[in-house]
């Protein structure tokens, strides 16, 4: 019995209409840190701006891909693979990547940067292997542990302000710091503490 050989672009045939959704998601994160390299090229402000509004655009297609993978009721792990990957780009290096441009470039702020980045793969890996283990069992996930990760789009409306208000480099709220000839900027604690909550053991209901 012979098989015939694959079709051109077979992987890209068998995706649904919500991953086409998920991809675009990817692409307004992929584009957010576009926009942040091109601000620090260019020292225009307007592309910091573009960098924060991306990624409202990314959430959008975050909650339309969920929804239209329900109403069409086709749905596959790897579809919820393509998902996890577009939120870390999206919702975690972005979000990083966009307060390192606005001036968040010491080293405890790099740490603390990395902590959340860290914190946001570790957060989508638990959710995968949670729902994973949940529909071998046959049951219904009511809720998933630690906040989810993009509530990073909070972060993203603080440094959108800082933006606005020029308050960006040495002229960020709360000031900057040196600590044994490092730089720290204490706004990058939200950053700890976002990642922190999304790695504890919160149960946040599904919606």
């Amino acid at each position: 019995m012979t098989t015939s050989p694959p079709k051109p672009f077979s992987m890209i045939r068998e995706f649904h209409l919500a991953d086409w959704f998920t991809l675009s998601n990817a692409f307004c994160g992929v584009g957010a840190l576009f926009a942040v390299m091109t601000y620090l090229q260019s020292g225009e402000v307007l592309h910091l701006y573009f960098a924060c509004g991306l990624i409202p655009f990314a959430l959008l297609f975050d909650v339309l891909d969920g929804r239209i993978a329900r109403w069409r009721q086709k749905s596959s792990a790897m579809g919820r693979e393509l998902d996890s990957l577009a939120d870390v780009i999206s919702f975690g290096v972005a979000p990083a990547v966009i307060a390192y441009g606005c001036g968040m470039q010491g080293l405890f702020d790099r740490i603390v940067l990395l902590f959340f980045v860290a914190s946001g793969v570790s957060r989508l890996a638990r959710y995968n292997v949670t729902a994973e283990k949940l529909a071998e069992g046959g049951d219904k996930v009511k809720y998933f542990e630690g906040t989810p990760i993009p509530t990073s789009l909070l972060l993203v409306a603080v440094l959108a302000a800082a933006v606005w208000q020029d308050a960006l480099g040495d002229r960020m709220w709360f000031g900057v710091y040196e600590i044994g000839g490092f730089r720290f900027h204490p706004l990058v604690l939200m950053f700890a503490i976002s990642g922190s909550l999304m790695i504890s053991r919160i149960k946040i209901p599904k919606l």
